[in-house]
Order: structure tokens, then C-alpha cells, then sequence
């Protein structure tokens, strides 16, 4: 069956692969390459938003785990960290999901997978174009007249209008990458208003964040940087000396719930928002089974 996926950002990418592994005969096309899209900023630690009661969400984190263990990908390492939780929060529905959950008070210790995303996509990319997808990039306006039995829309930000869907929003995001002074785990503080979180890649630590609905522009703003890093080094001291390389930011796709259906000829999956990567391949395979 030929089938078009619109969107090569990691949920994009991760139904492609699944596809193409089904012997299906995949186009993806995107506006922008995989370096260039909302998943190469993300800070990369899987878990999925603790206060959403989409019971799937648990599902699909847990079939995303199960692959990042199994498939060595480069830019893919399981770490041991942290979640503060809200004084007196309920335990999150995903420590069903993660590994060796440990609760202490509000304090949260687990291990899951923590992805340096542009590493990760890179390997991801190269994998569907071995698989015979075909790549290109140009921009969609519409999801009719496109050479294919069966199309699937996971572009993102791009797939509201799409499907004619207004309840899309972007939410932006900066994060602040410093070098890492060797911090041994991550830490997510979701106690405040937003989320502050500090996550080692070895060679860099992403520092964040912000929740920003309505952004339009993914352009750092230096005094948010300041608060990012102060931020974060009340959370972690040995950011205390660490060098900044570069702020960035991404515009999360932001939907009440994620949309994974069939209607027709067409299969949606958006609405992510900061959890694409932890539901990539959980989502990935709902949709080649909707593909069928």
C-alpha cells in the first residue's frame, strides 16, 4: 500500500519506520528537515505529562520504552533521576510505565531512557531511507491529491490546519544548553508554576524550560536564558561554573488530548505537545495498525 506520511519530526519519523517495516511503499513529506523540527529541542527524557488523564498516554510511554531498550540507537542512554512532585501530588499514572519507580515523600526516582534528540533523529532518518522511504521537502496545504492509497498526518504544528483542527496551539519552549560538568542524573522540579528540569547528555546538559501558549517565534529571549540558568543551578550546584553554548527554542504542538484516529483515507496522529518523543513508538504502532 502506498502511503504518505506528512511531518519528519519524531512521531513523523517513528510512523514512517513502522510502516515501511509493515512492507508498505512510504513517502514522508515536510516542510523542514528532522534537524530543523520542534523534536530536535527537546530535552529528551521519556516520560509522559503527569497530570494528563489520558489513560493511553501509559500505553504508549510503555511501548516506547520497550523499543529504546531493545534497539541501541545512538543518542539513547537510560539514566537514573529524579521528579519532584507537588506537595502532596498523587503518584503520576506513567510509574507503572518507567523502570524501578522509587517514591520517597515528593521526591520521585526512576529510570528511563534520556535522548539527545538531534543525535537520535539523525540515526531515526537514516534508518526509514534504508528502508526504502523516500524523503522530500515541501510544504503541504492540503492532505487531498497526494499520490496515496492511505496518508497520515503527524506534521506537527502543521497538522492543525491540515485537518482544519483550531485547537491546536503552539506552547513555546527555550531550553539553554551548557556544558556538563558530569552530573550524575537528570532532575524535572514540577513543583512550581512551570517545569524546571536538568538533563545530561555527557557532552552538553539541557537546562529549561519555559511554557509559553500562543508563541509565534523561536527566537531566544536573553533574559528568560537568565532565569533558565538561575533556575537550574538552584536545582543542580554543579551548573554553578558550567559554560553556556547556545539558548534555543522549540514550538511544542499542543492539543487538550492527542488525536489518533482514522477518518477515511486519512490517519491523524498530533497534538504531542513536549511528549512526542516519549510516544513515538507507542503512537507509531497504533498508526500502522489503523493503516492496516
Amino acid at each position: 500500500m502506498r502511503v504518505t506520511v506528512a511531518g519528519a519530526g519524531m512521531v513523523g519519523l517513528t510512523s514512517a519506520y513502522r510502516l515501511a517495516e509493515a512492507g508498505h511503499e512510504v513517502t514522508v513529506v515536510a516542510a523542514a528537515p528532522p534537524a530543523e523540527t520542534t523534536s530536535a529541542v527537546a530535552g529528551g527524557v521519556v516520560y509522559p505529562p503527569g497530570r494528563s488523564p489520558d489513560e493511553r498516554l501509559v500505553r504508549w510511554t510503555a511501548a516506547s520504552l520497550e523499543v529504546f531498550r531493545g534497539h541501541g540507537a545512538p543518542g539513547v542512554r537510560f539514566r537514573r533521576g529524579r521528579i519532584l512532585l507537588p506537595p502532596g501530588a498523587p503518584d503520576p499514572r506513567w510509574l507503572a510505565a518507567v523502570g524501578d519507580p522509587v517514591r520517597d515523600g515528593d521526591r520521585v526516582e526512576l529510570t528511563t531512557a534520556v535522548i539527545d534528540t538531534p543525535v537520535y533523529l539523525a540515526w531515526l532518518l537514516a534508518g526509514v531511507r534504508a528502508l526504502g522511504v523516500r524523503v522530500e521537502h515541501r510544504t503541504l496545504t492540503t492532505l487531498s491529491g497526494l499520490p496515496a492509497d492511505v496518508v497520515v498526518n503527524a506534521a506537527g504544528l502543521g497538522a492543525g490546519p491540515l485537518a482544519d483542527d483550531a485547537s491546536m496551539v503552539p506552547v513555546g519552549g527555550q531550553v539553554v544548553h551548557v556544558t556538563d560538568p558530569g552530573v550524575p542524573g537528570f532532575v524535572v522540579d514540577e513543583t512550581g508554576p512551570g517545569v524546571t528540569y536538568v538533563i545530561p547528555h555527557g557532552d552538553h546538559v539541557v537546562c529549561g524550560g519555559t511554557e509559553e501558549p500562543g508563541r509565534d517565534d523561536t527566537d531566544p529571549n536573553p533574559g528568560v536564558t537568565a532565569d533558565i540558568l538561575r533556575r537550574c543551578r538552584e536545582l543542580e550546584p554543579r551548573l554553578a561554573g558550567a559554560e553556556v553554548l547556545r539558548s534555543l527554542v522549540g514550538l511544542r504542538p499542543f492539543r487538550r488530548e492527542v488525536r489518533l484516529e482514522r477518518v477515511g483515507d486519512v490517519v491523524h496522529c498530533y497534538g504531542h505537545g513536549g511528549a512526542g518523543i516519549t510516544l513515538s513508538w507507542g503512537c507509531a504502532a497504533d498508526v500502522a495498525s489503523l493503516v492496516g
